[in-house]
């Protein structure tokens, strides 16, 4: 049986965000190589970038997942999906740009981490709407 359109779009959007979690932990894995640091930073500016970068995806990803995978079972449109998981993805996608950039405020950073909380928040209101109709 397939999945409902809603569940397709959260996978979909589930699988791109996991690609963007290995794809940034390689990073890491490659600036410590490359900078020959083992654990936290080494004191060193750029590893400091590479791990936050990851750590910060990885903070918000998971949230995101799960919002998605249970905005599909409490029947969210597969349109309120989509538009839940590109906002989370191109967040996600764009705040490593900001936190590379050394000059402070950076656009790239201020946009990446708006359409998350956007995501976030929309994904919210829609399942505490979703569970006021269904209490």
């Amino acid at each position: 049986m397939a999945p409902s359109p809603a569940l397709a779009a959260a996978a979909l959007w589930t699988g791109l965000l996991l690609i963007l979690l290995v794809v940034l932990s390689a990073r890491v894995v490659m600036g410590r190589r490359r900078l020959r640091v083992s654990l936290g930073d080494g004191g060193q500016h750029e590893m400091s970038v590479l791990v936050r970068t990851f750590a910060n995806a990885a903070e918000y990803a998971p949230a995101g997942i799960a919002a998605l995978i249970l905005l599909a079972l409490v029947g969210a449109s597969a349109l309120e999906v989509h538009l839940v998981g590109a906002a989370l993805f191109l967040g996600r996608v764009i705040h490593p740009f900001g936190l590379a950039g050394r000059k402070a405020p950076n656009p790239a950073r201020a946009i990446g981490m708006a359409l998350t909380w956007l995501a976030l928040l929309g994904a919210a209101v829609l399942l505490l709407l979703a569970a006021a109709v269904g209490v």
